[in-house]
């Protein structure tokens, strides 16, 4: 028996919101008496078998190939399954990223084994893990039980902190497993990159969002939440009203039908906070609201409200920001 975390790696580094599932992954497996496994693939993963060591891994499996250097769901599902089979891996975490939710499930499906997806917290009870989940727009957490031996989960981005980096320990072993490229259907053919070195929703600390408010003046509006959010270290977010109107694009919104974030700083301005906006960022820490209507649903949420014009407030932020964190 043993508790095997996947380390997600993106452009050849280890994908943050990993590090915080191998460190609840420690808990849970001290509880349960286990090993606490890591699986990194790809085609160089040398740093981050070190790193998974350093976070508290007894044991790292590693996949490395040219055939595992881009993310295709049926390579990476043959590895995981695998690397589950030699771990005797009973309880199996990924982070919920877009790859982290699918291959779960796909392997949970592959295995007959029941599936906890986007879960917030996770526990040992009675020898079992539990798995706690946001339901209802973030109104009800639901605990979800396991009937099968091998127990999935994905868990959500900033549900757990940061374990902290220790002495190397452990052991790395390469996992056994034939790469033929010719047996893999998905071909990549092109990758581009549309981050252009922004700061990741799922992953950031901050984050400041626009939303209709902006109306005015679309492109004025977002370039001052832009300029905030650069002063902050922010990412910056969007309601799906400011993402419908065409005022930025998609991979910025927030919400249901969009990114699910857990910052310590949410700064929302004009946006009105319907309750699909709510469900993807009502977990923040510290919610900060900006809006001209005192009535906006959005300011029952925050933990502060500037009744204003963020038209107005957004520059007088960021002066005041910059003056105070230089």
């Amino acid at each position: 028996m043993s508790v095997l975390v996947w380390i997600e790696q993106s452009g050849g580094s280890a994908v943050a919101s990993c590090w915080e599932v191998l460190g609840k992954g420690r808990q849970l497996a001290d509880e349960l008496g286990s090993p606490l496994v890591a699986l990194l693939m790809g085609d160089d993963v040398a740093a981050g078998a070190d790193a998974a060591q350093k976070r508290g891994a007894d044991l790292v499996l590693t996949a490395s190939s040219p055939t595992l250097s881009n993310y295709r769901l049926s390579a990476y599902a043959d590895v995981l399954t695998a690397a589950i089979r030699e771990a005797n891996a009973t309880v199996v975490l990924t982070s919920a990223t877009l790859r982290g939710r699918e291959l779960s499930a796909a392997v949970a499906c592959d295995l007959s084994a029941g599936l906890a997806p986007d879960a917030v917290d996770l526990r040992i009870e009675a020898g079992k893990l539990v798995a706690v989940r946001s339901v209802y727009s973030g109104n009800i957490l639901a605990d979800i039980t396991f009937k099968s031996d091998i127990q999935v989960a994905s868990v959500r981005p900033r549900s757990f902190p940061l374990p902290e980096e220790g002495a190397a320990a452990g052991e790395i072993k390469a996992l056994d497993v034939a790469m033929d490229e010719a047996a893999v259907p998905e071909k990549v053919l092109e990758s581009k990159s549309a981050g252009g070195g922004e700061i990741a929703l799922t992953d950031a600390e901050r984050i400041v969002s626009g939303g209709r408010g902006v109306a005015q003046d679309p492109e004025l509006g977002f370039k001052l939440v832009a300029d905030l959010a650069r002063v902050l270290g922010a990412a910056v977010g969007a309601s799906r009203a400011a993402v419908d109107a065409g005022y930025i694009p998609y991979k910025h919104q927030v919400g249901q039908t969009g990114k699910t974030v857990s910052p310590n700083l949410y700064i929302a301005a004009g946006i009105s906070g319907a309750i699909q906006h709510l469900a993807g960022m009502g977990s923040s820490k510290l919610i900060v609201a900006i809006n001209k209507d005192a009535e906006a649903p959005i300011f029952g949420r925050a933990h502060y409200g500037i009744v204003g014009d963020l038209f107005e407030v957004l520059p007088a932020l960021t002066e005041e920001f910059q003056k105070r964190l230089g």
